[in-house]
């Protein structure tokens, strides 16, 4: 009798284990669960296509989101996607609510609450006019501006020194117009509310196409010239170091020719 009760007992303990698949004389347990992430990284987006928007289905692509995926895959990050204007985003970014945005200029002021990547790629701002205007004789913004035209641009976009320079002369800030997103500028332009606005190129180019605008609007031959474009951190929520993390895996993409195949994409 007491031996039945200690085998039950056995037959009990048995059972609670984990079990074990016997394959050939070879013992093998479960798999073990994949390990998380070394870090989750907040990335915010502003819809600013070909460079960073949503596709049919929902899902965050474009030219840089595509190249800060490969990169933090590289770091061994996960990345989270928090949309919104750009304006948003910097208020997120200031407190800590997100940890970087893309496509960043680099200001003094900016330092103040950011810190910034390599830069990874270049912009250049064309103005853009309605179709018939395309010819007008100015050779610069400022002419264009002194001949009382009015020119829209986004709220807290860094367009350049030339713009800011425009900018903070008293006589022409009133012929800067802002808004939360360039295809308002867009209708305004069209509807003659403003006379010109300012987008990157290749930003510009898809808007037009996409809205099938560009019947209507084209860019004049004024530009603002390249210039470079960094990955914007908070320094809230983010570590120097990782910035470090962040520069060392860009430089792998450069060197293994993964970055200039995702340009060559994205220029075709």
């Amino acid at each position: 009798m007491k031996m039945y009760k200690l085998l039950v007992v056995v037959i009990v303990l048995l059972s609670g284990c984990k079990p074990v698949i016997q394959t050939d004389a070879v013992t093998v347990t479960e798999p073990a669960a994949p390990a998380a992430p070394s870090c989750v990284m907040t990335l915010g987006m502003d819809a600013w296509e070909p460079y960073q928007y949503m596709t049919v289905g929902n899902s965050p692509t474009g030219l840089d989101v595509e190249l800060v995926k490969a990169v933090a895959d590289k770091m061994g990050c996960n990345l989270n996607v928090v949309q919104g204007s750009w304006l948003e985003l910097l208020k997120l970014l200031k407190d800590g609510e997100i940890d970087f945005v893309l496509g960043a200029s680099q200001t003094e002021e900016r330092k103040e609450f950011a810190y910034f990547s390599e830069p990874y790629r270049q912009e250049r701002f064309q103005l853009y006019v309605r179709k018939n205007d395309a010819e007008q004789p100015f050779s610069d913004l400022k002419s264009f501006l002194a001949a009382g035209h009015k020119v829209g641009i986004v709220n807290e976009y860094y367009y350049g020194d030339e713009v800011a320079s425009l900018y903070a002369d008293e006589a022409l800030r009133s012929k800067f117009v802002g808004a939360i997103i360039s295809e308002l500028n867009m209708a305004r332009l069209l509807d003659e509310e403003i006379d010109g606005l300012l987008e990157d190129s290749f930003v510009g180019a898809s808007i037009l196409r996409r809205k099938g605008l560009d019947k209507y609007i084209e860019p004049h031959s004024i530009s603002m010239g390249s210039s470079d474009v960094f990955v914007m951190f908070s320094k809230a929520s983010v570590e120097e170091q990782q910035v470090q993390q962040f520069n060392q895996a860009l430089q792998q993409l450069r060197n293994d020719g993964a970055y200039n195949r995702l340009l060559e994409k994205y220029s075709n």
